[in-house]
């Protein structure tokens, strides 16, 4: 009789990076065996050993930089990794003489565009583009689930935008909420600083 081998569809947790996953893919394996099934067990051992790798690396992050960003920390959508993101990128708030400076640097200003007599705007596709997509998380996590963030894309899609271009709409004003964040936890480091 041939050993019985080890086939997909698991019905495991419905996130795969706990613990409780790899338990669970561990034990189905256990009723295999064969180079198949060696090979699976490697893999979620591997799995698990870099899922406690990046808990551990998230949870310094995350103690590292409440203490420099707790406004930037308190705008919906933005967590501990994309505030590190942003900080990191940014290096310094107070190289930026304004709020359209910072726009700019992270390609969120708008670019004018003429077609048949209607002006339109365009994202940018210059700038720092990981501080762009910092900010697209942030916006795709408000637009999800916070109520003025939806409003202001269900009116600028009520009002004729396209999906686009009310996702750009809503990532220039993050971009701003963002700066002013940013220069609040760097004026309230400074003055405990002094």
């Amino acid at each position: 009789m041939a050993p019985a081998r080890a086939r997909p569809g698991v019905d495991c947790a419905e996130k795969i990076d706990r613990t409780s996953a790899f338990d669970k893919i561990a034990v189905h394996l256990d009723g295999f065996d064969g180079l198949v099934t060696r090979l699976a067990r490697r893999l979620v051992e591997h799995l698990r050993r870099l899922t406690v790798e990046i808990n551990e690396l998230t949870t310094e992050i995350t103690a590292r930089v409440r203490v420099p960003a707790p406004s930037l920390l308190a705008v919906v959508g933005c967590g501990p990794l994309t505030a590190a993101k942003i900080l990191g990128e940014t290096a310094n708030v107070r190289r930026f003489r304004s709020k359209d400076a910072f726009a700019r640097h992270n390609g969120t200003a708008p670019l004018p565009v003429w077609s048949s007599n209607h002006e339109r705007h365009r994202l940018s596709r210059t700038g720092n583009r990981q501080i762009n997509a910092a900010l697209h998380r942030i916006a795709l996590t408000q637009a999800r689930c916070y109520p003025p963030a939806r409003a202001l894309l269900d009116r600028r899609k009520a009002n004729g935008d396209g999906g686009m271009e009310a996702m750009r709409v809503l990532k220039r004003r993050l971009s701003d909420i963002v700066y002013r964040a940013m220069i609040t936890d760097n004026e309230s480091m400074l003055s405990v600083a002094a």
